[in-house]
């Protein structure tokens, strides 16, 4: 086998205006290696693996794959080499099935006719070997973010990469499919595979990675074997600063201000619900925790008011709301937090004053005779960028410019300010750092010690952990019998989500 690495980059510098997204960046993938990348959002570790997988040009610097230089600008090039790249946000074709996106761009154009028995035997395979269940026939369109980031991962391991670029692979999988990623990408690692792995779970990164290489504001600031660091270390190298967990104050129930009574659902992105009651009370976070496409989503959007049930009855502070809609959610006091803050959080090209009163541009404070008060807007998103600390240039600036973290932060932002009676936080966290997601999980803490009743819906069962005040878990459309703080464990919640205990069933909570 040669001496060279599978991968070497050497002195990457890109910038965006007076933006320096990367600063000389330098190093070495082995051959079999498994590199952890870290950064906060906005570091710069997906401008970096653009400019590797061909789709930015770097302003300096070269890239090497397996000895021999990469074309800047090229993304066949990379693929050709042997480089997958599973991204962050998906890149799949909503209009196609699962088999055709994974196979598109990978049959010659002399083959009139895709041989689809073959690669959904393939799809098949890889799904079990790697525990990603999803439907080969399925129209992605149909699919939730969850079954989506899977189809992700398959299509580049399909692919047959040498080099695997990871970003979040395992956001929307259950501890065991974690597990079980894991133990396969060790075998693949045996047998010369190398992989970059981007994951802002720091537990993740020490079970996985031989090396991990931290980035920060554009610069590589640190690098550390695995085995000589810790999740502390690797924070604080991060943000610069040591970052604290956030601290529970003791429960102090309220009045109920929510309540689902035997609420059916037609399936919305995945399971429907199936004769569930929830009770949200004031003071109270209650986490709902579950494999994607198990009913988290029709929850959510019932919530919000963008579903309706086929039965059953929703009620505010003890009297039913026989029309239920968005407006109405909100007029109730009902602030969301979308799960997808890109596709249904935000409108990218619209400004960030714009952004942060699209919920609210009726109401008398931005409207004013049918005109908006566009000053009132601006002071509005003035306040947010600085009450909750968001990289922006303007309240002018383009919603899409900014990093994930910082879009976050002003969804946040827009539901809690004023504080709402209800919040729904659909995966308030997935794809930020850790220092932004101490800050979500504050600000979320802060509003139920104020009184507002949480729906805490995540796939991350640490963040479930650290934040519910009561715990339930979806599987199905069902709900578990509700636990409290503490009372189970990992494992325990996680073979409920795989629907392993059996104990899903008609249960109130």
């Amino acid at each position: 086998m040669s001496s060279n690495p599978a991968l070497r980059l050497s002195r990457i510098s890109k910038r965006f205006g007076p933006l320096r997204a990367n600063e000389a960046i330098s190093f070495d993938l082995k051959r079999g290696e498994v590199i952890a990348l870290l950064g906060e959002n906005g570091a710069g570790k997906t401008t970096l693996m653009n400019i590797l997988f061909g789709h930015y040009v770097a302003d300096e610097g070269t890239v090497e794959a397996f000895g021999k230089p990469l074309p800047p600008g090229d993304p066949g090039a990379a693929l050709d080499a042997g480089i997958g790249m599973v991204h962050q946000h998906f890149t799949l074709a909503d209009n196609m099935t699962v088999q055709e996106n994974i196979a598109l761009g990978t049959q010659r154009l002399w083959r009139m006719r895709l041989d689809r028995a073959a690669v959904r035997r393939r799809i098949e395979q890889l799904s079990a070997d790697f525990g990603l269940a999803v439907d080969p026939a399925a129209t992605v369109s149909t699919l939730s973010v969850g079954e989506r980031q899977r189809v992700e991962i398959l299509k580049a391991l399909y692919r047959e990469a040498r080099i695997l670029i990871l970003d979040e692979p395992t956001a929307v999988l259950t501890p065991a499919e974690t597990d079980a990623l894991f133990r396969t990408l060790k075998l693949l690692v045996a047998k010369g595979l190398s992989i970059i792995f981007i994951s802002h779970k720091l537990h993740e990164v020490m079970a996985v990675s031989d090396r991990v290489l931290v980035l920060r504001s554009g610069q590589l600031v640190g690098e550390r074997e695995t085995g000589s660091t810790d999740r502390k270390e690797l924070a604080a190298l991060m943000v610069g600063r040591e970052i604290k967990p956030a601290e529970v104050s003791p429960l102090k129930l309220g009045a109920p201000l929510l309540a689902l009574e035997r609420i059916s659902t037609t399936p919305y992105n995945g399971a429907g619900l199936d004769e569930v009651s929830l009770t949200l009370t004031a003071g109270e976070i209650t986490g709902i925790a579950g494999v994607a496409g198990n009913g988290q989503a029709v929850l959510a959007a019932l919530i919000a008011g963008i579903r309706h049930p086929t039965s059953g009855s929703i009620s505010i502070a003890g009297r039913e709301v026989a029309d239920w809609s968005p407006r109405a959610a909100l007029a109730h006091g009902v602030a969301r937090i979308p799960e997808d803050r890109h596709a249904v959080g935000s409108i990218g090209d619209m400004s960030v004053a714009e952004n942060v009163i699209a919920e609210r541009y009726r109401s008398p404070r931005f409207s004013r005779m049918g005109f908006l008060n566009w000053k009132e807007a601006g002071r509005f998103a003035e306040k947010l960028i600085a009450d909750y600390d968001v990289k922006c240039p303007s309240p002018e600036a383009r919603m899409r410019l900014l990093s994930g973290g910082n879009m976050q932060k002003l969804i946040l932002g827009r539901a809690l300010d004023p504080d709402p009676a209800v919040i729904l936080a659909s995966q308030p966290t997935r794809g930020l750092d850790v220092g932004a997601v101490a800050y979500v999980h504050r600000m979320l803490l802060e509003a139920r010690d104020r009184g507002a009743a949480i729906l805490l819906i995540s796939e991350d069962l640490e963040e479930i952990l650290a934040l519910s005040d009561r715990i339930i878990v979806m599987s199905k459309g069902r709900f578990s019998t509700p636990s409290s703080r503490g009372e189970r464990t990992i494992p325990e919640l996680g073979e409920l989500m795989a629907g392993h205990s059996g104990e899903h069933s008609d249960h109130a909570a």
